[in-house]
């Protein structure tokens, strides 16, 4: 299937998952696409692995989370943060390491103060290795950290390799 990619999100200097600055990270860029989902693009290397030649379980269940999380932000005019409550995470298959991956996340159920989501980790091959369920309570930010957007580099980063559509 192709999505149509609307939009793209933030990325910051230091998250795990989205720090473009963060040695060990992932470096994940989120594209929202015209269905309103979220599909994370990242490349894992040997940092990232568990068994030789695998991705770790743990970071498997990061990108999920992140992902599934962020979709919430696409959905409302403005910022909405979620913290983790419940993330049910199923492994299907193994996830080979420098191959570049693809994570769907979307929102299934919203109130006023929590919101559900469903994701998947697709490998090159269009087979989906893990997906996950997950539950977040919304919070306001201030509530969660001190986050500086400036100081963290909070920003949409935009690249030459931004796709206008991605197929999966």
């Amino acid at each position: 299937m192709v999505h149509q990619i609307v939009g793209k999100q933030h990325n910051s200097k230091l998250c795990f998952v989205c720090g473009l600055k963060n040695k060990f990270g992932i470096h994940a860029h989120f594209y929202v696409t015209k269905e309103n989902e979220l599909i994370a693009i990242f490349t894992p290397s040997e940092e990232h692995q568990s068994y030789p030649g695998r991705l770790h379980g743990g970071v498997a269940s990061a990108i999920l989370d992140e992902t599934i999380g962020r979709a919430i932000l696409n959905k409302n005019e403005t910022e909405v943060w979620g913290v983790t409550i419940d993330l049910n995470v199923k492994f299907k298959k193994p996830i080979p390491l420098n191959e570049e991956l693809k994570v769907i996340g979307r929102i299934t159920n919203e109130n006023n103060r929590m919101f559900e989501g469903t994701g998947e980790i697709v490998l090159k091959n269009g087979d989906v290795a893990v997906t996950a369920q997950g539950k977040y309570l919304k919070v306001p930010l201030e509530k969660i950290t001190d986050f500086d957007k400036e100081e963290n580099e909070w920003r949409i980063v935009e690249l030459e390799t931004d796709p206008k559509e991605i197929e999966i």
